[in-house]
């Protein structure tokens, strides 16, 4: 691909999503770029709701980094308090509380992110499949809260957690247990690792093939497992400068939210 096809590439992305209640994928940001309403749907506090708020949040970022103004809402049956304090945990914006809202600020577009069999708001849905959670062999559960549930156990290292729900495309049933943690939790240590040690390295511009590997895949219906695929190939690709590499991982996790500069300063 030339520069120039390159660029014209890059300059046609825009963010599509898509639409639970058609299967169709639709444009995600307004044509004339006004205010964007999402609004995650959740039913109580677990691992599945807590999805919702991640995806609800990566949908934000998205079109936050294409300059879409977005007005963020959370709308829950029950337990707000534990899933706002989760969410934060896991690096989730706020959310301002989307109850008795109604249209509010003459927003241009309106997305809801919904649980599978859940929600059925008027409007363009996202939806999100479930997270079924292994319980360690020999642990008993801390105690089930109402209706059954438990909360979800977090890692120590709550990006863990957040890394491992991103892998999967959200639209596949996540099967969350000690195995995937553990591989989420040597991913995310070395990368963090990876890019303080690339920060000592001169600087170098993100390559065009990469960015726009990057926007295509989150442009295209959220791919945020896509976007991590990219990483992985610009990790092992000798081609790209570790500058660059430096440029490439900071600039896709304004979008990830992994805190992948942590230990910037810890290599001497």
């Amino acid at each position: 691909m030339t520069a120039r096809a390159r660029s014209c590439a890059y300059a046609r992305l825009v963010l599509r999503i898509t639409d639970a209640r058609t299967g169709e994928l639709v444009d995600a940001t307004p044509a004339r770029r006004g205010l964007t309403r999402v609004e995650a749907h959740t039913r109580g506090f677990d691992p599945t709701n807590l999805r919702v708020l991640l995806v609800a949040d990566l949908l934000v970022r998205a079109l936050e980094l294409g300059g879409t103004p977005v007005w963020a809402l959370l709308d829950g049956e029950r337990d707000l308090p534990e899933l706002r304090a989760a969410g934060a945990a896991l690096g989730v914006r706020p959310f301002e509380d989307g109850r008795d809202t109604g249209t509010g600020l003459g927003e241009a577009q309106v997305l809801h992110v919904v649980s599978e069999g859940g929600a059925t708001p008027d409007g363009v849905r996202v939806a999100v499949a479930p997270v079924h959670q292994d319980e360690p062999e020999g642990d008993a559960p801390d105690g089930p809260g109402p209706a059954g549930r438990t909360a979800p156990d977090h890692p120590t290292e709550p990006a863990v957690l957040r890394l491992a729900l991103l892998t999967h495309p959200r639209n596949r049933p996540l099967r969350l247990g000690p195995a995937a943690l553990e591989e989420a939790a040597d991913t995310l240590g070395r990368w963090r690792g990876a890019v303080a040690g690339w920060a000592h390295r001169p600087s170098r511009p993100i390559p065009d093939t990469v960015r726009v590997d990057l926007r295509t895949a989150w442009e295209d219906d959220l791919d945020a497992a896509g976007v991590l695929r990219v990483l992985r190939a610009v990790e092992q690709d000798p081609e790209v400068p570790d500058g660059a590499r430096f440029e490439t991982y900071a600039y896709a996790d304004r979008l990830l939210g992994l805190d992948l500069t942590r230990a910037l300063g810890s290599l001497s």
